[in-house]
């Protein structure tokens, strides 16, 4: 998932950041309630951690302001409010769900696990391609029953290959989905990560077109493997 973090107290937001990281996800952080909005402009987040008491702009403010700029990422309010007015206004803001500080970072992971349930998109599914597996619950990837040790992004550049099976993907499309705002990456970058996965998946045993160029245009899973989803 992309995640942007909207929390003023760094005590939080980088340990926050940094776990959700090892979860393999994109994550962005914002330290009040204007820089929040800004980058939940210019970003597709799938969820937004959205703490109640920010600076300049308040959590309940911000979070109408983007419910009603229509946007469709999962809320989660981080508050040490914890009082039913207070969560119930939370709600009807257009928040998705309420955590209360001081929280466990084993519970946040639980509630962002039942919020990905709640979209088909992003259903746990273990995602096949020819003899590569990827299981998105415990992120473990085989190929051929092998097992395929990943970097970060590494793992995420194959995870978003594997959703989008027939697409083409362009390096900078490769940028936005999976790089945050304040990592000075170029194209390069991914060119550098594409030719370390080919690699690693050649060692086991694919084909050199697993992952093809498409001259011009950017990347695709080879058309000629089948691609299918599996249920769990």
């Amino acid at each position: 998932m992309r995640i942007l973090i909207i929390e003023d107290d760094d005590r939080i937001a980088k340990p926050l950041a940094e776990d959700l990281k090892h979860q393999h996800h994109a994550v962005d952080v914002a330290s009040d309630g204007i820089e929040g909005w800004e980058y939940a402009e210019a970003g597709n987040y799938d969820l937004i951690l959205l703490d109640l008491m920010l600076p300049r702009l308040d959590g309940i403010t911000l979070c109408k302001r983007l419910r009603a700029a229509n946007c469709n990422a999962f809320i989660l309010m981080l508050t040490a409010r914890d009082t039913t007015p207070d969560k119930i206004t939370g709600l009807d803001a257009g928040a998705d769900d309420y955590l209360v500080k001081p929280f466990e970072l084993e519970e946040l992971a639980a509630r962002i696990r039942a919020l990905s349930r709640r979209s088909p998109e992003t259903h746990q599914l273990i995602l096949i391609h020819g003899d590569l597996q990827l299981d998105p619950n415990n992120c473990h990837v085989t190929y051929a029953s092998k097992p395929l040790s990943l970097t970060h992004k590494e793992y995420m550049i194959l995870e978003c290959f594997l959703k989008n099976p027939t697409q083409v993907l362009t390096r900078s499309a490769i940028l936005d989905k999976l790089w945050e705002f304040d990592k000075l990456s170029g194209e390069e970058t991914v060119k550098t990560h594409m030719t370390n996965l080919r690699k690693k998946l050649r060692a086991v045993g694919s084909s050199e077109d697993f992952i093809e160029t498409v001259y011009g245009f950017g990347y695709r899973l080879c058309p000629k493997i089948s691609a299918k989803l599996a249920d769990v």
